[in-house]
C-alpha cells in the first residue's frame, strides 16, 4: 500500500510540475512549490493513515494529519488543483463505513431439529422349538416379538425425535414410536405400526450446565444398557436381567443430573473417537417416578426412587496394552411398589415390593473391549404355590467381548460376543411370569456408510416363555440380521 501511495503522489507531483518549470515568473514557480509541499504532506498523511490501521496503538489519522500538514502561508490563488490533487485529498476525508448490525437472535422454533432412525429386522430360526403342545414353554423372547413368530421382516423401531434448546436454560426432547403394537383386538390379532410416545421431557440448566433439572416421561437412570439407545447398541437386544427393572426403560417423574467438567471431557474425548456411549445422563443422577413403567397409569401415591453413579477413568497411566483406554464403573439402585397386570382382568389391587441393585464395567473398545452388568434384587414374580404375584429374589446379566475395526476397506466393522443369563419375574407381562433365559450370541456391526448400519448375529437360545401358564424351556438356534438407517 504504501509503495501505492508513493508511486501514485510521484506521477502527480511530476504532472505537476513539468509546466511550471517552463515559466520563468517567480511568482508561477512559488505557487508550484507550495503545491508540491501540500502534496508531499497528504502523501505523508496517506503513509501514517495506513500504519495506524495496521498498528492499533498508533496515534489517529486526525493527530497525525495535524503534525505533519504544513503551516498555513498566506499568498497569490494558485492554479486549479490536478485531477491527482483531487483524487489523493477525497482519499483523506472518505467517510468510515458504518458499523454492522447485530445478527438478530434465532428464534426458539429456529433451534430445534427433527432426527431419527428405522430398523428393519429379519429371524431366521435354523432349528428349535418354535410350537409346542398347551403348556410347554415355546421358543420366544421378551425383547423381540419376532423370535418364533411365523413371519419374516419386521420393523423393529421407528423413531422420530424433535429436540433442541429453545434458550440458554431449558431444552426439550420429544421421540414418538410408529412400530408399536396393540394386542387386544376382538379376534386375538396383533395391530402393527401404531405411534406411541416414548420420550417427553424439558432439560433445565444450571451452574454452567453441568447440572440439569429433567421433567417428563424420559429414562429411568437404572443400567447402563437401559440408558444406551438402541440406534447406538451393538446388539441386537437389551439383556434381560437389567432391562427387567424397567421394560420399556422410561417412567413420568422428575430426575438431577451433575456432571463434573472433568468427566464431560473424558466424555467428549470418547464421543470425538467415535465411541458408543450411553448417551447424555450425567455422572450423577437422582431422581423420582410413577413406578408403573412406560405409558401405564399409575396405581399407587408411593413414587419410585432411582440414584445412579458412573464415572470414566483414563488407564494412561498403566502404560503399555492399556494406553489410550477408558474404563467406566458404575451402579445404580431402585427402591419401588409395582401394581402387575393380572389374568382376571385390570392390574393387581396389591402393591408388590420392587427393589433392584445394578452394577455396570465397560472397558471401551481400542480397539478391544468388554462390557458388564449385572442385577440383584426381589421384584413381582407369580408364585404357583400361592397363585398370586409376589415378591420373589432375581438376579441377571451378561458379559460382552468386541473389537472395534475403525477403518477398513469395506467401513468400520465391531464383532462382538456375548453370554447373558436371568433368573426371576417379568413384571410387566400379565401375571408377572418367572423366566429363565440363558443365551449366547456371536455378531458383527458393519458401517459401510456413517448413516447406514448392519448387524448379523448368530444366537443359541435356551429361554422359558412369559407365560405362567407354559412350564419348562425350549432351545433354538437363531440366525438374525438388522438393516439401520439413520435421519
Amino acid at each position: 500500500m504504501r509503495r501505492i501511495l508513493l508511486a501514485g503522489g510521484g506521477f502527480a507531483l511530476c504532472g505537476l510540475a513539468s509546466p511550471a518549470l517552463a515559466a520563468d515568473d517567480p511568482a508561477t514557480i512559488a505557487a508550484l512549490q507550495r503545491q508540491i509541499d501540500e502534496l508531499r504532506a497528504q502523501v505523508q498523511a496517506l503513509i501514517a493513515l495506513q500504519a495506524a490501521r495496521q498498528d492499533p496503538a498508533a496515534p489517529p489519522p486526525a493527530a497525525v494529519a495535524a503534525v505533519t500538514a504544513p503551516a498555513a502561508t498566506p499568498a497569490s490563488p494558485a492554479p486549479a488543483a490536478s485531477p491527482a490533487t483531487a483524487t489523493l485529498a477525497s482519499a483523506t476525508v472518505s467517510p468510515v463505513p458504518a458499523a454492522t448490525k447485530p445478527a438478530k437472535p434465532k428464534a426458539w422454533y429456529d433451534r430445534l431439529q427433527l432426527r431419527g432412525y428405522t430398523q428393519l429386522r429379519v429371524n431366521e430360526v435354523l432349528a428349535g422349538d418354535t410350537d409346542s403342545p398347551a403348556g410347554i414353554s415355546r421358543l420366544r423372547s421378551v425383547q423381540d416379538s419376532g423370535v418364533g413368530e411365523k413371519g419374516n421382516f419386521t420393523f423393529r423401531r421407528i423413531r422420530l425425535a424433535l429436540q433442541g434448546d429453545v434458550s440458554e436454560r431449558m431444552g426439550l426432547y420429544l421421540q414418538g414410536e410408529f412400530a408399536s403394537a396393540v394386542t387386544g383386538q376382538a379376534n386375538g390379532e396383533r395391530r402393527e405400526n401404531f405411534f406411541q410416545l416414548r420420550d417427553a421431557y424439558a432439560d433445565v440448566y444450571f451452574a454452567d450446565r453441568t447440572i440439569r433439572l429433567r421433567v417428563g416421561q424420559s429414562k429411568v437412570p437404572f443400567g447402563w444398557e437401559n440408558l444406551q439407545s438402541s440406534s447406538n447398541r451393538i446388539t441386537l437386544d437389551r439383556a434381560d436381567g437389567p432391562n427387567s427393572a424397567v421394560p420399556g426403560e422410561r417412567d413420568i417423574g422428575i430426575v438431577g443430573y451433575y456432571t463434573p467438567p472433568k468427566i464431560q471431557a473424558i466424555w467428549d474425548h470418547l464421543a470425538k473417537d467415535g465411541q458408543k456411549l450411553f448417551g447424555n445422563y450425567g455422572a450423577f443422577g437422582l431422581g423420582v417416578f410413577n413406578g408403573q413403567g412406560t405409558n401405564r397409569t399409575e396405581k399407587n401415591d408411593g413414587l419410585m426412587k432411582v440414584a445412579m453413579a458412573t464415572v470414566p477413568f483414563k488407564l494412561d497411566g498403566l502404560g503399555g496394552l492399556f494406553r489410550g483406554q477408558v474404563l467406566e464403573l458404575g451402579a445404580e439402585g431402585m427402591i419401588n411398589t409395582f401394581h402387575p397386570e393380572v389374568r382376571t382382568g385390570g392390574v393387581s389391587a396389591q402393591a408388590v415390593t420392587d427393589n433392584r441393585v445394578n452394577l455396570h464395567a465397560i472397558l471401551y473398545p481400542a480397539p478391544f473391549g468388554l462390557q458388564a452388568e449385572w442385577s440383584w434384587g426381589k421384584g413381582p414374580e407369580w408364585d404357583p404355590l400361592t397363585r398370586a404375584v409376589t415378591a420373589r429374589p432375581l438376579n441377571g446379566g451378561y458379559v460382552q467381548a468386541m473389537y472395534r475395526i475403525k477403518h477398513s476397506p469395506i467401513g468400520s466393522l465391531i464383532p462382538y460376543a456375548r453370554w447373558q443369563s436371568y433368573r426371576g419375574g417379568w413384571k410387566t407381562a400379565t401375571n408377572a411370569p418367572r423366566i429363565s433365559t440363558d443365551e449366547v450370541e456371536l455378531g458383527v456391526e458393519w458401517l459401510p456408510l456413517k448413516e447406514f448400519e448392519v448387524t448379523m448375529a448368530y444366537a443359541r437360545m435356551r429361554r422359558s416363555e412369559a407365560d405362567e401358564r407354559r412350564s419348562g424351556v425350549a432351545r433354538g438356534d437363531l440366525l438374525r440380521a438388522q438393516l439401520q438407517w439413520n435421519y
